[in-house]
């Protein structure tokens, strides 16, 4: 189906994402390339992916529907360069890194929904407790390298921007069921209509879990989820002089989920991987998410430039109430010691009745926002031999986090959480942060014969603020005890550059300045490294391939406290890590065997793999950072793999398909060090295996199932924030989809 676009020529120049002017995209197999572009886009024409200079990807619609998954780091380990780190087993709160950037929430690259920072407070407090749902999105595009300078300011590893379902050409309208292991349920519904003027989209994603955890306790481990969006646009006719239109966007989520911090000990990992604690019961994280966008468009008949404006509001709000501590030890400390802290593992597990105020469970209550501007200006040149593609943006930005947070303390009486003592909101943690700022950006796309270079700059002004308030004034009463503030000004330059040896063979190489600013108040300083990255890409009509190694020089690489990174640090504090050095290589290697024996089938094939050759600190010092603690130059830096792989194939038919993802993730550090792991700090390598296969009855109908983990394994995935964690079983799912 093809999308409906307010800009009606030149699509290069028009998709811009709104100020997100980042450039490139490589499909993952020659035959997998996107058949549908729309104006949220970053990377721009799929049909000069060989040229754009810098390393990016594009997994469209149909490479979605392959698996038909809601899990984003399912999803994302069929990227070379990307690294995820399982915690719930369905990706509800994803942690992923770009090129060793750190993957805790997900906060060290820049997140976006069509275009617009999507985390929830990108500046202030970017840890992605919210990500978009997964099923509502038609692509999503990832980028590395200096593709990823315009998108900012978050330009360590990369950028990840989700494409939500766009307004069709015509009535259409598509309804999603699948049901399947532990009480899964989910809806994906959506039904819009377009005429010469005006087009419309209606949807909702609907999903729900039992969970495949087991509580001591029984009940619910899942999650239940409610997703709604709604898109009006109304643009000019196309035989305007001058096409203009503007598109509204609606978005309303609401999540339940039935999770916790609390792991496992070793020994019960070893018996019972899916096991869940008695104290963990009550565990549970409600958010709700608002979103509003409206874009305006220009652009005149002959399509040499256009202009595009777009305003955004995001509003979340989350409370996670979880176990924090028993007996005054953290829950990490007793799960890493179970023998030294025997009395309180017995009530963590319920064997033992508790003292009165034993189990400390806190509410961290917060509230963000994220709202601004955005505009981008393009305009397309000629000099002689030389071609210009100009982009000029602006971004004004502001962001917040209210965190309003109390403790609730506990006894466990025959297996039961009792409450004994109620907090009053305010009394744990009273602060308000919030960062603004002022962005611009210029990039010239110039073409010089076989000779393509990509000069671009980001300029941004940072005002951070944070305010302390007292515990005991929960109604703020007497302002803030403290007040920090912070202005940053920097300067972001980055430069990519393809040839085309021939129609081919394509050389790629670039360099740009990578920076992450620091959390308001904080007084740590900001991250800031040298990346380069060189490599050559390789076409023809059955065969895709692609070699780019990667070198990050970090001169402070930058750890951030949060209740999900572990350890007994206080929550928002940042740790310079000083010098550190990351290289390695990404590889993509995609064939399609046409006509298998003899017969209309054909078989597609991908292989993708990143070695990380070096992921390491250049200097020694002693941290408060959980991850990091006493660090000797040379120790290699936690959770970030050394090799990772993903064969990918599908057996194609006339009405029928069938495929396999066989993914293999080596061991990781928990805690920074060097020479052989110890087990006590080591996640487990592990190889899964997910298959998929559908069915087309007619045009309309297509029957569809899946199973995850098809050979159940069991392995270690974190040990982080407090004790062990495993990934997801083996899990079905039946289904179908309808379309109008």
């Amino acid at each position: 189906m093809r999308a409906v676009s307010l800009g009606k020529t030149s699509t290069y120049a028009l998709l811009t994402g709104c100020a997100a002017l980042g450039l490139g995209s490589v499909p993952l197999s020659a035959q997998e390339a996107p058949t549908r572009l729309e104006e949220v886009s970053i990377l721009g024409d799929p049909s000069q992916v060989d040229t754009i200079p810098g390393s990016a990807h594009l997994l469209d619609e149909s490479f979605l529907e392959r698996f038909e998954t809601g899990d984003i780091l399912r999803v994302l380990q069929s990227v070379p360069g990307v690294y995820v780190q399982e915690e719930d087993g369905v990706g509800l709160r994803p942690n992923i890194g770009i090129r060793g950037s750190g993957l805790d929430r997900s906060s060290r690259i820049a997140l976006l929904e069509d275009g617009v920072l999507i985390a929830p407070a990108p500046y202030a407090a970017p840890a992605a407790y919210y990500f978009p749902t997964q099923r509502r999105m038609s692509s999503i595009e990832v980028l590395k390298g200096p593709s990823s300078v315009s998108l900012g300011s978050r330009t360590t590893g990369g950028a990840l921007n989700m494409v939500s379902t766009s307004i069709p050409d015509g009535r259409a309208a598509t309804v999603e069921l699948f049901a399947g292991d532990d009480g899964f349920r989910e809806g994906h519904l959506w039904y819009g209509d377009s005429g010469e003027n005006v087009g419309w989209l209606v949807e909702t994603v609907q999903q729900r879990s039992d969970g495949f955890k087991q509580l001591d306790t029984g009940g619910d481990t899942g999650f239940d989820i409610r997703d709604y969006m709604a898109k009006l646009r109304i643009n000019t006719s196309n035989d305007s002089r001058f096409y203009q239109g503007v598109e509204f966007k609606l978005g309303y989520t609401d999540q339940v989920s039935d999770e916790t911090y609390l792991g496992l000990t070793q020994d019960d990992f070893d018996s019972n991987p899916y096991r869940r604690y008695a104290a963990s019961q009550l565990d549970q994280m409600r958010t709700t998410h608002r979103q509003h966008q409206a874009t305006y468009f220009l652009q005149p008949g002959d399509g040499h430039w256009s202009i595009d404006l777009t305003a955004y509001n995001n509003e979340f709000g989350r409370n996670w109430f979880k176990l924090d501590s028993v007996d005054g030890s953290g829950i990490n400390g007793i799960l890493s010691d179970p023998q030294d802290f025997a009395a309180q593992m017995a009530w963590i597990t319920g064997e033992l009745d508790s003292p009165v105020d034993a189990l400390k469970l806190r509410n961290n209550n917060r509230s963000y926002y994220s709202r601004g501007i955005q505009s981008t200006g393009n305009l397309q040149l000629q000099h002689k031999e030389t071609t210009h593609a100009l982009r000029v943006g602006l971004r004004l930005h502001r962001d917040e986090v209210d965190r309003f947070q109390h403790d609730d303390l506990f006894a466990i009486r025959d297996m039961a959480m009792v409450l004994t003592s109620a907090g009053e909101p305010g009394t744990q943690s009273n602060r308000v942060s919030d960062s603004r700022a002022t962005a611009f950006f210029l990039e010239d796309r110039i073409g010089i014969g076989a000779l393509e270079l990509t000069p671009g700059v980001r300029v941004e002004r940072i005002r951070m603020t944070r305010l302390d308030f007292s515990t005991a004034d929960t109604k703020r009463a007497a302002g803030p005890t403290r007040e920090r503030s912070d202005t940053i000004d920097v300067v972001i330059p980055g430069l990519g550059a393809t040839y085309n040896f021939n129609n081919r063979w394509r050389l790629l190489g670039g360099v740009h300045r990578g920076f992450n600013p620091p959390a308001p108040g904080s007084g740590a300083r900001e991250e800031d490294s040298k990346n380069f990255e060189l490599g050559a890409r390789f076409r023809n009509a059955s065969l895709n391939a692609e070699a780019i190694a990667f070198y990050n020089d970090y001169e402070n690489l930058v750890g951030t406290c949060t209740a999900s990174t572990g350890g007994d640090c206080t929550i928002g504090d940042q740790f310079d890590g000083g010098a550190a050095t990351v290289t390695g290589i990404e590889s993509l290697l995609g064939y399609q065997f046409s006509d298998v024996a003899g017969s209309a089938l054909s078989l597609p094939l991908r292989l993708t793999y990143t070695w990380t050759a070096t992921a390491e600190f250049d200097n020694s010092f002693d941290s408060g950072f959980g991850p990091w603690g006493e660090v000797s130059s040379g120790d290699e830096l936690p959770y970030v793999p050394e090799h990772q792989l993903q064969l990918a194939a599908d057996l194609v038919g006339q009405n029928w398909k069938t495929g396999f993802n066989l993914s293999f993730v080596d061991e990781t550090r928990t805690v920074a060090g060097q020479g052989a792991i110890p087990d006590s700090e080591s996640t487990d390598e592990h190889w899964v295996l997910d298959l998929a296969g559908s069915y087309r009855l007619n045009n309309s109908l297509e029957l569809f199932a899946r199973v995850d983990n098809l050979l159940d394994n069991d392995y270690i995935v974190a040990r982080r924030p407090a004790g062990l964690r495993p990934g997801k079983p083996r899990t079905a799912v039946l289904g179908f989809r309808f379309q109008l």
